[in-house]
């Protein structure tokens, strides 16, 4: 969520998505103030979500091209418009609407499926600690916590403490 959890940040991906390079168009199209948009720029930049090519025409000035990591992001945009086109949209049908090149056929979303092939439904989903999980969530996904390691992401001094004083209780 740090990386796109802000609604600028969405935005500004769209529009890189829809081809928009340069600052000034950016901030045409946003509506967002210069100091917000260049914040997000940056991040992006230094996240590798984006990368500064200079302009040929006007030393000085930069356009931002999508990298790998930023174009790789694509899907997970599409999944959120196809929600918001889908509960959000006027009547008439959603603002924008993605085409194949090709065949100039609308995009389809096809639905996530399960393992048997079938539509994946919240309910048809287990949830169990990862390679990567740290101790607090091995022990709340049913995993074996190492006693020896303790491991603290941000924030998570506060949390174990709220746990502990809940324990005591």
């Amino acid at each position: 969520m740090d990386v796109v959890g802000d609604r600028w940040s969405i935005l500004l991906l769209r529009e890189a998505y829809y081809g928009t390079g340069r600052f000034d168009e950016f901030q045409y199209y946003l509506g967002v103030a210069p100091n917000i948009l260049s914040t997000r720029l940056k991040k992006f930049v230094d996240l590798g979500m984006m990368t500064r090519v200079p302009l040929p025409e006007h030393s000085g000035r930069y356009e931002y091209v999508l990298t790998k990591k930023g174009r790789d992001f694509f899907p997970t945009y599409l999944a959120l418009k196809k929600w918001g086109d889908d509960w959000l949209a006027e009547p008439e049908g959603p603002q924008v609407v993605f085409k194949d090149r090709a065949s100039g056929q609308p995009v389809e979303y096809r639905p996530l499926l399960s393992a048997r092939g079938e539509p994946l439904q919240l309910e048809d989903i287990e949830i169990v600690p990862g390679s990567g999980a740290v101790p607090f969530n091995r022990k709340r996904f049913g995993g074996q916590v190492a006693q020896d390691v303790l491991v603290r992401p941000k924030g998570a001094r506060r949390i174990r403490s709220k746990l502990v004083d809940q324990a005591k209780k």
